[in-house]
């Protein structure tokens, strides 16, 4: 299975904000938003292995800036790092300012998603190769975020957890 890089699964969307969307402040509801990015993910996921793909977890999510409505909301999504059938995805989201055009970051998160065959058995994905300063970063980070996930869960020994012991030793 070949390797490929994060641009193979680069997913953009872009879409309007509607009133009905909106809380009484006229801000985009984050649940909204999280299934928005939870849709990108999804096709940057399937994008990466061409296999079914199903979200594992949201592991972390920043809302830093609130949308209003009539915003135009952009959503990038792209694999930070695959493992045997998961995949890590990074999600930047992006507003543009109605008047001038200026693009600013609202939101990221991070998702995490396995590949499954038809009966939902979770089958094997190509690595990944990152190209960039950034991409690197995210690649790096997405082990010790796995690690702190599986030691959390306690599918991991502390002991075992070599990144995060890294970090603090």
């Amino acid at each position: 299975m070949q390797s490929k890089t994060p641009n193979d699964s680069l997913t953009i969307m872009t879409d309007l904000v509607l009133p009905g969307e909106t809380n009484p402040l006229d801000n985009l509801f984050g649940g909204e938003l999280l299934a928005r990015m939870d849709r990108a993910s999804s096709i940057a996921a399937r994008r990466h292995c061409n296999r079914i793909t199903v979200t594992a977890s949201v592991n972390h999510v920043v809302f830093s800036k609130a949308v209003p409505v009539g915003s135009v909301l952009t959503i990038e999504a792209k694999v930070s790092r695959a493992f045997q059938s998961s995949m890590e995805i990074f999600v930047d989201v992006w507003m543009e300012d109605r008047e001038s055009g200026e693009r600013t970051k609202v939101n990221e998160g991070i998702y995490t998603f396995v590949a499954v065959d038809r009966t939902g058995a979770p089958v094997k994905v190509p690595g990944i190769v990152p190209e960039t300063k950034l991409e690197q970063e995210r690649y790096d980070g997405a082990l010790r975020r796995k690690q702190l996930s599986l030691v959390l869960s306690k599918k991991m020994d502390p002991q075992d957890a070599t990144e995060l012991k890294a970090l603090f030793l």
